[in-house]
């Protein structure tokens, strides 16, 4: 099976703390770990997407974002590699950027090098530009409740062809 999923970390898989830098303060959302565990037991690849914008706006370094990733994936418990690959944009909104999200590049690419079939993937995120994304890259979008965004107020999720999970534990469950 060539399927996989797309996942935005703050707000999706750990508390959105906004411009997070220091690892010790990665709250993983409940459920995150068994969700995972879960998708990767069905055979789903996993691929971190994130948008960093800290780090183009002198906030914090992409070393930062890289420790806060690693005590993430140290939290998860699952037998690492976690991801099968990852993407951290560290541009700020209005800079340049080709993988900024709502890009789909980095999903193209992904879905180009593995082998993916796009019917067989979905983006998981808590923004309009984490549903953007997936939409541009011609796979499904998942909305969660665990971010900052009410998921009502993304045009894709109130029209109704975006469905909203309370987080990414139930969002797993609903895989086959």
């Amino acid at each position: 099976m060539n399927r996989a999923l797309f996942l935005d970390r703050d707000g999706t898989l750990i508390v959105d703390k906004v411009y997070l830098a220091d690892p010790s303060g990665v709250e993983l959302i409940p459920g995150t770990a068994e969700g995972l565990r879960r998708a990767r037991a069905l055979g789903f690849k996993l691929f971190l997407f994130t948008n960093q914008s800290g780090i183009g706006r002198g906030l914090h370094t992409l070393e930062d974002t890289l420790r806060v990733n690693a005590r993430m994936e140290e939290m998860l418990g699952l037998p690492p590699p976690v991801f099968d690959g990852l993407c951290i944009a560290p541009e700020a909104p209005g800079e340049p950027s080709a993988y900024r999200k709502p890009s789909p590049k980095f999903i193209q690419e992904a879905v180009a090098e593995h082998g993916l079939d796009p019917a067989g993937c979905w983006m998981v995120g808590d923004s309009p530009a984490d549903v953007g994304a997936a939409l541009a890259a011609g796979i499904r979008a998942a909305a969660v409740r665990t971010g900052k965004v009410r998921p009502e107020s993304i045009p894709a999720v109130a029209a109704g062809t975006v469905p909203v999970f309370e987080d990414f534990g139930a969002f797993a469950a609903s895989l086959t």
